[in-house]
């Protein structure tokens, strides 16, 4: 039934000045007291559940997100709630009854965080309780209304199998990912938001000799390898008082210490890029992570940038990054926002002007056959014999 949302409102102003959980009785009462004649059981639970939904879960948005194929939720104001299932963003009927009830929601879910996000800290990036991933905003900064973004975890890993199943990547590529694994090449997946990059490297690292020790290094708990000896390590972001934060940076120098076979950051975002790397170079083989890129070519230009945050000359990155990492694995989308896959694999080379460059080894448009052969194809072939 579609609720009244003064009636609503004025119910739960009443349960507030009386204080105490909204119980059917409580709603009950409190229904009575608003007059107009008799509320049948139909209306009371209606608003029962309407009440409850604001206090625990993640009230309009509980179905969407525990829908399991859905791996994001996106709230733009009241009126406008997407949720992506893997084939790009589609509009839901979901609604909200009005702006104060996004932004009570946004505000309640942030709480158990122990962040803070209010008019003076009209922002907030955390990681709930059960592994949801959340970003709000709060208006005047979002104009339109309070904006949601949540990032729902896998419940489990993906095995390759059903990555190949599911479109993402070739036979012949899923032979060729698990050779890399295999060989110990260190490597980066890349791509776009959204495109799938945690997930792959999940279902490849499920691939890692279950006689590794693998050490996660993740901003947020986002990847779920299926392996038997897995170590996680979460940064934790500053409290309201500035203090208590422990980075990305601090913690891969915490994981070499831990005798580590396999060293993967879940997402290279900062200057850890330069710890990953003198990992990298010092006997640490088969470390991996993510990082975002447009393309494969734009790699060694975006490690540049976030290298240069940790003061690393443009040639001492490159002379690191060409005997560290050996192979990007880019994905991305099919026209049209579609299905998600690997589209190519590239090496890593240092030219004669001595910058790193990629060279396509083999590449996917998700249609044909795949491949490209020629030099760099031989040369990943080197890597992997």
């Amino acid at each position: 039934m579609t609720l009244d949302a003064a009636l609503l409102s004025r119910v739960r102003e009443r349960l507030a000045c009386d204080g105490g959980p909204p119980t059917p009785g409580r709603v009950a009462a409190a229904l009575r007291d608003e007059g107009g004649g008799l509320r049948g059981d139909v209306e009371v639970l209606a608003v029962l559940r309407a009440l409850q939904s604001e206090i625990v879960g993640s009230g309009p948005l509980e179905p969407l997100l525990a829908d399991p194929a859905v791996t994001d939720v996106l709230v733009n104001g009241p009126e406008e709630v997407w949720v992506d299932r893997g084939s790009g963003l589609e509009r839901t009927a979901v609604r909200f009854t009005d702006e104060t009830a996004v932004r009570r929601l946004a505000v309640r879910l942030a709480a158990p965080t122990g962040r803070r996000l209010d008019d003076a800290q009209p922002w907030v990036d955390a990681r709930l309780p059960g592994g949801v991933r959340l970003h709000a905003v709060l208006p005047p900064v979002s104009p339109r209304g309070t904006c949601l973004s949540l990032r729902v975890p896998r419940r489990r890993a993906f095995e390759l199998a059903e990555l190949v199943s599911a479109g993402t990547v070739p036979h012949d590529g899923a032979e060729l990912l698990g050779q890399l694994v295999r060989a110990r090449v260190a490597f980066l997946v890349t791509g776009g938001t959204g495109t799938g990059k945690t997930t792959l490297l999940s279902a490849l690292l499920s691939l890692v000799d279950p006689g590794d020790r693998v050490l996660l290094v993740e901003d947020a708990g986002e990847l779920a390898p299926s392996h038997p000896h897995v170590v996680r390590l979460e940064a934790r972001p500053p409290n309201v008082e500035g203090a208590g934060g422990v980075s990305l940076r601090d913690l891969v120098r915490q994981a070499l210490r831990m005798r580590p076979d396999r060293l993967v950051i879940g997402e290279v975002r900062g200057a850890e890029v330069v710890d990953l790397l003198a990992a990298l170079n010092t006997g640490h083989e088969g470390g991996c992570g993510t990082l975002h890129a447009n393309s494969a070519g734009d790699v060694p230009a975006r490690l540049e940038a976030l290298a240069a945050v940790a003061g690393l000359a443009r040639h001492a990155l490159h002379s690191q990054l060409a005997s560290g990492l050996r192979v990007v694995v880019h994905l991305g989308r099919a026209p049209g926002g579609g299905v998600r896959r690997v589209g190519e694999v590239c090496l890593l080379r240092r030219g004669s002007d001595g910058l790193v460059g990629t060279e396509r080894a083999w590449s996917w448009d998700g249609a044909g056959p795949s491949g490209v052969g020629g030099a760099a194809a031989k040369g990943l072939a080197g890597l992997l014999s």
